[in-house]
């Protein structure tokens, strides 16, 4: 599986952007999608996270309320609208899939994530 994300920028605080994820190759359509970020620290955070089966969403605390995440009807492309935008959220976003689970909410941890797109740069100044 491939992932391909896209639509980083440099924005003002307030402001929104939406990152898309788009996935391809075996079993695209069974996939568990999230998202993470990484700030200045060694870690990478769990942002939101979306599941193939149930389509259930859940969210880091962080941007519970700000951010949506979804996914298209095929569901091999999944999407990060981030809205209200603030300068701590700034960091490089990943996103990342698994493949074939049933779990009705995705995981939190990286390491429970199998593919990795590159990094999409968001830069958000007050």
């Amino acid at each position: 599986v491939q992932l391909q994300a896209s639509g980083g920028g440099s924005v003002q605080a307030g402001d929104s952007v939406r990152l898309s994820c788009a996935s391809s190759g075996r079993s695209a359509g069974q996939t568990d999608f999230a998202w993470f970020r990484q700030g200045p620290g060694p870690e990478r955070e769990f942002v939101a996270a979306i599941t193939w089966r149930a389509g259930a969403r859940n969210y880091a605390e962080a941007v519970k309320g700000r951010f949506t995440v979804s996914r298209d009807s095929a569901k091999t492309t999944a999407y990060l609208q981030m809205n209200n935008l603030k300068p701590e959220d700034t960091a490089v976003y990943y996103c990342a899939a698994r493949i074939g689970h049933s779990a009705w909410y995705g995981p939190r941890g990286a390491a429970d994530y199998n593919y990795w797109g590159q990094g999409t740069l968001v830069t958000v100044s007050s």
